[in-house]
């Protein structure tokens, strides 16, 4: 397997890396002639401007973490970080455009910072806001509950595993995720996740996902298109009173 190759290799850079450094020969530099009596000793050479520029090697304890890393990884005790490109709307099809549209308008209200993330700061402010404030060790179980990467922060896709967890029904009634998505604008109690309500499951059988999902786009541009639509109108009926009062 590639995983198991990687981590041969991780192996062997790590017993590379924790070998000891040779000593310099006390007679090199002086062409070979071996010590012997002499004015002085030999001046030092310069390095290389090539061995200047040579890049670090990792340490040994940074390759250390990035076996162990792996090993969690393989185990399973560790989530891995996949460079793949995140579509809320393919992978959270329990919940409509809108819905999805409306927890993102949300997340960018309290991600202050602007980096994608709501970190601890953020999420204390956030619930101050909902009028559900938490203490410290609180907020830190909160993020724990659904921080997958385990980086200490929330980002769109946990925030969203939020919902997730209380449209199923997963979530403790006094956590403060809970809280969080009951004291939200965001209503998802009427659509289950994977089958947990029976009206998402009639729902369901009566609508395809992919059916649904076509309606609510056509619905989008429909609106947009009427948007442009009273936009023109409002242009021709200023043109024409421009006109009125030039002629």
């Amino acid at each position: 397997m590639a995983s198991d190759e990687l981590a041969r290799k991780l192996q062997s850079r790590l017993a590379a890396a924790q070998q000891p450094e040779p000593q310099p020969d006390p007679g090199a530099g002086d062409g070979g002639a071996g010590p012997g009596p002499g004015p002085g000793p030999s001046p030092v050479r310069a390095a290389p401007a090539a061995a200047a520029a040579e890049p670090r090697a990792s340490s040994p304890s940074e390759l250390s973490s990035a076996l162990s890393r792996r090993l969690d990884i393989q185990d399973g005790s560790a989530s891995p970080n996949p460079n793949r490109v995140f579509n809320p709307y393919t992978e959270f099809k329990e919940f409509s455009r809108r819905q999805i549209k409306d927890m993102e308008a949300m997340f960018r209200k309290y991600d202050t910072g602007r980096d994608g993330f709501i970190d601890l700061m953020e999420l204390k402010l956030m619930m101050e806001k909902l009028g559900a404030p938490q203490t410290h060790l609180g907020l830190k179980n909160m993020i724990k509950e659904v921080d997958e990467d385990f980086d200490g922060k929330l980002s769109f896709r946990e925030f969203l595993l939020i919902f997730r967890r209380a449209a199923a029904g997963e979530l403790q009634e006094e956590s403060g995720l809970m809280a969080l998505a009951r004291l939200s604008e965001i209503n998802v109690s009427t659509e289950g996740v994977m089958g947990a309500k029976d009206f998402f499951e009639a729902k369901v059988q009566a609508l395809s996902q992919g059916s649904k999902f076509e309606a609510e786009i056509r619905e989008e541009k429909e609106e947009r298109k009427r948007q442009e639509e009273d936009k023109k109108q409002r242009q021709a009926a200023f043109k024409q009173l421009q006109s009125t009062f030039c002629s």
